[in-house]
């Protein structure tokens, strides 16, 4: 395993740091202390061609300026929060709202805003990236001082794992994700919409107003959603279902059956060969197909076209805390956050 940084510039007054983890089989992930967010993911193709396969921006000051979440590290909390505020233990909590009236992705300085400390550990096997923060207490109206590790590993067996780890002196809420985009194709021109998914979830939030879960959850079978037995992503953007009209597209949560003895998720591209397995010990994952063009910045001199790329972002249920049944996403004092996500790389000649 090979490790090589590079300082990209300032963010807050701090150096940002780009650590570069390369394997024995052309694989190479690249990722920041800004956001402790993943920047590049060279990957070979069937031919042996590399490529980037997953979105990113021009510069660090892309980063700063437009905030679009690429590779980024989520939190406190993925996803949106009705109106900002929730109750916990019998105290009304109001977080800043930064889209409309309601709360996103950990609100205005969220963690995919701070410069995280680094550390490199490597082996002959594999080799990680340790991010460490701390998040104030009252931080975007949260309560409690959070301090937060989120490790990148990049295996010999072309595995990026994904580990966190959080712990919090106050109850508070913790519900983070990653929120990489994926183009396996490698060329930020063509849509993903001819890309491969099979999910193993029977069942998808459904969306009410400001994109927020309205508490429902629906059967998959029958409809756009159901990806089970595979199927192209293009079907969702026929919007053919009041769900994918809503969003032109996905932007939806769907539950995850974990005693198939397959992995959570399987992306390929058969033009490429490549694809990608998802495993995960979270309840769900959100499914987010860049649904609209975007000519506010650009991506490899590009403007960035509808459907760029596709979100595999693994979480609970989002809005978790003002919805009954979609889980437990309370951390407290004594407690110790922990998940994984793994993403294992595949070509296929």
């Amino acid at each position: 395993m090979k490790v090589s940084e590079t300082i990209l510039g300032q963010a807050h007054g701090k150096d940002v740091v780009a650590y570069t983890l390369t394997n024995p089989n052309g694989i190479s992930l690249t990722a920041m202390t800004y956001g402790a967010t993943i920047t590049e993911l060279m990957m070979p193709d069937k031919n042996g061609k590399s490529e980037n396969v997953i979105l990113a921006m021009d510069s660090l000051d892309d980063y700063v300026t437009h905030r679009p979440y690429y590779g980024a590290t989520i939190g406190r909390i993925a996803g949106r929060i009705a109106k900002g505020s929730f109750d916990l233990d019998g105290k009304r909590h109001q977080l800043i709202v930064n889209e409309e009236e309601n709360h996103l992705h950990g609100g205005p300085a969220g963690l995919d805003t701070h410069v995280w400390d680094a550390e490199i550990e490597a082996s002959a096997d594999e080799a990680s990236i340790h991010f460490t923060t701390t998040d104030a207490d009252g931080a975007n109206g949260y309560p409690g001082t959070l301090s937060v590790t989120v490790s990148y590993t990049l295996t010999a067996e072309n595995e990026w794992k994904i580990n966190y780890r959080a712990t919090t002196d106050q109850p508070t809420l913790f519900n983070p994700t990653n929120h990489v985009y994926f183009n396996l194709s490698g060329d930020i021109n063509k849509p993903i919409l001819q890309h491969e998914l099979q999910l193993n979830s029977a069942v998808f939030a459904e969306l009410g107003d400001g994109n927020l879960p309205t508490g429902a959850l629906l059967p998959a079978e029958g409809t756009p959603f159901d990806f089970r037995d595979g199927g192209k992503l293009a079907i969702a953007a026929e919007q053919s279902h009041p769900q994918t009209q809503k969003v032109a597209g996905f932007d939806h949560p769907f539950l995850l059956q974990h005693d198939t003895g397959k992995p959570d998720a399987v992306l390929s591209d058969a033009e490429s060969g490549r694809s990608v397995k998802m495993y995960t010990d979270q309840d769900c994952v959100v499914i987010f197909m860049h649904n609209g063009a975007i000519d506010k910045y650009t991506i490899a001199g590009n403007p960035v076209i509808q459907y760029a790329g596709i979100t595999l972002e693994t979480q609970a249920l989002p809005d978790a805390i003002n919805q009954e049944g979609f889980g437990d996403i309370v951390l407290r004092p004594g407690e110790v956050y922990s998940a994984e996500t793994i993403y294992k790389f595949e070509v296929q000649a």
